[in-house]
């Protein structure tokens, strides 16, 4: 077994976990989070501490022992601090508002973009930033990849959206190269 699956999740004051068998569920000040667990898998609550081990000794096992305690921890986190990605547009003209709880983006396409919140994903936008904010870590990553993706960055100047802390590798262009 993996020493970082071995790690107990401690479970902060305020926050409830409650296990049944193949499920555990997160309650917290910011809402609930429910996810199944793998059947290889078992979960025990002591105290205020969660433990994950196998049921088996396979390999296959023996790697979904650090996966699960990540997603407790994780879960752990969202229903006491939340999530989030923070995006920044760079381009003239671009725009994005929040029409309750929907992200339209005008991102230089002929119409705008209307990006759907799912329940529990929040959207903010300060200037040429978009905020996505919730208590789930995998779906507020996979809203803001879905963000990006109506208009990635390009190479050459940098327009389009990306996140914040994304490193975009420049091309010099057609002029460096008619000087080569």
């Amino acid at each position: 077994m993996s020493r970082f699956g071995k790690l107990p999740v401690s479970v902060p004051a305020g926050v409830e976990v409650t296990l049944t068998p193949g499920q555990v569920v997160v309650k917290g000040p910011k809402g609930t989070i429910e996810r199944d667990l793998p059947r290889r898998v078992q979960v025990v609550k002591d105290g205020n501490e969660l433990k994950v081990s196998t049921k088996s000794s396979t390999k296959f096992a023996l790697s979904l022992v650090g996966t699960t305690r990540s997603h407790l921890v994780n879960m752990v986190h969202g229903v006491t601090q939340g999530w989030s990605k923070e995006l920044e547009m760079v381009g003239s003209g671009y725009r994005a508002e929040v029409q309750g709880k929907n992200l339209v983006l005008s991102v230089g396409h002929s119409h705008p973009v209307t990006v759907t919140a799912p329940e529990n994903i929040n959207f903010g936008v300060e200037k040429m930033k978009i905020i996505v904010s919730g208590i789930q870590k995998d779906i507020v990553g996979q809203i803001s990849a879905k963000v990006r993706e109506v208009r990635p960055p390009e190479p050459y100047k940098g327009k389009g959206i990306h996140y914040i802390d994304e490193v975009i590798r420049r091309k010099p262009g057609k002029q460096a190269a008619k000087t080569v």
